[in-house]
């Protein structure tokens, strides 16, 4: 069947309205959040049901086409970047309903193309907390975040995406319908088979909704920004902070003074609270909801902290309004990294104990590999997360940039295998590092990987060359 065949048949399932073919309709959809990855997909399909997905790619098995599922498109490692020339790119945004929302249970199940911000909006109008929060949560939709197994600012308190999943409605590579959505706590029935498509970036199944664990509404909140002089300092900073506060230690971030610089020029009116400009910050929060003394709380972990020199300078918000400048702090300073235009990221997690050294270890990689070019470490430092991402000089041109990325990027693998610690912490692998991931797992592990997919996606129609590289008996129908 020729495209213009596909497209209609598709049209049949979905309405001609949700199936996108010229350049104009499906621009927001095919170019990733970095803009660094196009994808170049047969075209876009929008179904608005289950039943629509499991017709959709029916249809697909039926005329040996490609499916590339997509939420929200904020991903950073191009896992949505069809380019397979026969790939329907699946975006689940027409499906948003909240099914139900039980604040008894603590539990509210929703459709995959909700956003995040909205399931945190719905689960606080009935008093409670959907905790998963990143940068991108107004578009990142639940869906995708599942599938990548999103972290975010929470994960220290709360844990990654997976600690939120209670169940999972997905349709299967054959298009059959799987619920395993529940709303209990408690559930032993044998395998816990939604936690199989949980950070599986759709490569086994396309998550059509979830039952999502909620929290008590945190009503009350202290946040401090603190200055320090170095990493190990921050590091042992940490650990006290966490043994202090318990489980109320919400967030806990560092970002270097580099980084602050950036914020406050990206954004007018944003200015560092500190008088003096200092080489590393701390966005540390707590929070509660209950009678708890948070203000005696963070003022005994301060005084402990400053009387002892590790931390030099800080402040705390005094309103919600200076806690969302601190926080602004944090997000400006990713913004301002994308408007000056094509740069390096990375995504690495390690013990905590050893975060100052890896950072010092992929410094030293930077000046070998990358003369005049600018470092940028900061990260969820509580759960051991490091973005280490690294500026070009002004003028690089695009061959340039490309070789030397290419090789500065494989040192910093190689360090970070010797730190005992992963490629990916949140964001995912995705066609971007999926060479990277089969140098640095184990053949057992990838082969017992490729297993369960061949098992669930035997000719291999879902995603490829996500995850897993595209099989040989593959390539002529998705290549």
């Amino acid at each position: 069947m020729d495209k213009r065949g596909i497209v209609a048949g598709l049209a049949e399932l979905v309405g001609d309205r949700h199936v996108l073919v010229e350049p104009a309709d499906t621009a927001s959809y095919t170019r990733d959040w970095s803009g660094d990855n196009l994808a170049d997909p047969l075209c876009v399909v929008r179904p608005a049901s289950t039943a629509e997905v499991s017709a959709v790619i029916r249809f697909a098995n039926a005329h040996g086409l490609a499916v590339v599922p997509q939420g929200g498109n904020t991903g950073l490692v191009a896992g949505t970047s069809a380019t397979g020339g026969r790939d329907i790119l699946l975006n689940l945004g027409q499906m948003r309903a909240i099914r139900s929302i039980e604040p008894t249970d603590m539990v509210m199940q929703v459709e995959a193309g909700l956003t995040v911000e909205e399931a945190r909006s719905a689960a606080e109008e009935v008093g409670r907390l959907f905790p998963l929060a990143f940068g991108a949560q107004g578009t990142a939709q639940i869906g995708g975040a599942i599938a990548a197994n999103a972290g975010g600012l929470n994960v220290l308190r709360y844990g990654m995406t997976r600690n939120l999943v209670l169940g999972l409605e997905v349709v299967l590579a054959d298009g059959t319908v799987v619920d395993t959505l529940s709303s209990l706590a408690k559930d032993n029935r044998g395998l816990a088979l939604h936690q199989l498509f949980i950070g599986t970036e759709g490569t086994l199944g396309v998550v059509t909704a979830a039952s999502l664990r909620l929290s008590p509404r945190n009503t009350r909140r202290q946040t401090a920004l603190l200055a320090f002089e170095g990493l190990p300092e921050i590091v042992a900073f940490a650990c006290d902070a966490r043994a202090h506060c318990s489980d109320l230690l919400s967030a806990f971030e560092f970002m270097p003074g580099a980084a602050i610089d950036l914020a406050t020029e990206h954004v007018e009116g944003l200015r560092d609270p500190l008088e003096t400009r200092h080489p590393y910050y701390v966005l540390l929060e707590i929070a509660a909801s209950g009678p708890i003394d948070l203000d005696g709380l963070l003022m005994g972990l301060l005084e402990e902290a400053m009387g002892d020199g590790r931390v030099l300078d800080g402040v705390v918000a005094t309103s919600d309004s200076q806690r969302q400048e601190l926080w602004l702090l944090r997000e400006a300073m990713v913004e301002a990294q994308a408007a000056q235009g094509r740069h390096m990221r990375t995504d690495f997690s390690v013990p905590l104990s050893r975060v100052a050294q890896l950072v010092k270890a992929l410094e030293l990689v930077v000046e070998r590999e990358l003369p005049g070019w600018i470092s940028l470490a900061y990260g969820h430092m509580g759960d051991g997360n490091v973005h280490f991402n690294v500026l070009p000089p002004e003028g690089t041109g695009q061959a340039a940039f490309t070789t030397a990325v290419g090789k500065a990027r494989t040192r910093m693998y190689e360090v970070v295998r010797s730190f005992d610690g992963s490629l990916s912490a949140e964001h995912g692998i995705g066609r971007e590092r999926l060479s990277a991931l089969y140098a640095d797992r184990a053949p057992e592990v990838l082969r017992l990987a490729e297993a369960v997919k061949a098992l669930l996606d035997p000719e291999g129609r879902l995603n490829p060359g996500c995850l897993f590289p595209v099989r040989r008996d593959d390539e002529g129908e998705h290549a």
